[in-house]
């Protein structure tokens, strides 16, 4: 009897190769990727943003948080697409390990990712979308591309900075929003928001051209 094994070795192939091809319910599906730290102490951190941004949404339109392996997770369902809404709870330096998960188990191809992210360089509340490009620093953003084996994914950052740049970037990244930003973010949220939506009718550029520097 001919036992014939097949054997994977993270690397060798893009994250694309691992699908066969799409279905067309495939392209409806999106997965949409907060990044964050779980825990009391991290909650309200500029850092979180992306926790924040998603519970904004899912609070919108009334979606129920599960915990599920590696993450939180809802599905939000909205004009013929769906949005699966993660949480990773790795921790954000391996924020990459949950990505993987969830886009290899709900058939999610790349260009159906969007990662949320919070941003150093940007003014407080700003949105910067790519469709790809490097970590810049961001250590959840390595994580993710090692992962992936691939930077080709779309990324919106949201600006946590004020127009002084902090001594200690650590610190500032990790220690609560301020008094004045708490009164301006219910807004950027709900902007920020709007961005996901479009990404998902409409494509990275479309939102891009819509959204980027408000």
């Amino acid at each position: 009897m001919k036992i014939i094994c097949f054997f994977y070795f993270r690397g060798m192939f893009s994250f694309k190769s691992l699908f066969f091809k799409k279905p067309s319910l495939a392209m409806n599906k999106f997965l949409i990727v907060g990044l964050g730290n779980v825990g009391e102490e991290y909650e309200d951190t500029r850092h979180n943003v992306g926790f924040k941004i998603l519970n904004r949404l899912a609070d919108d339109y009334n979606c129920i948080w599960e915990s599920q392996k590696l993450s939180s997770r809802t599905l939000l369902k909205h004009k013929g697409k769906q949005f699966i809404l993660i949480k990773p709870t790795t921790f954000m330096n391996r924020s990459g390990k949950a990505v993987r998960y969830w886009a290899l188990k709900e058939n999610i191809s790349i260009e159906n990712i969007l990662i949320l992210t919070d941003e150093l360089h940007l003014p407080f509340g700003s949105l910067r979308i790519r469709s790809k490009g490097s970590p810049a620093g961001h250590n959840g953003l390595k994580d993710i591309e090692s992962e992936l084996n691939t930077s080709n994914y779309a990324r919106l950052r949201f600006g946590i900075c004020q127009e002084s740049k902090p001594y200690d970037q650590v610190k500032f990244v990790l220690s609560n929003w301020d008094s004045e930003e708490e009164k301006s973010l219910p807004e950027r949220l709900e902007l920020t928001s709007r961005a996901i939506l479009l990404f998902g009718l409409e494509g990275v550029q479309n939102t891009m051209n819509q959204f980027n520097g408000k």
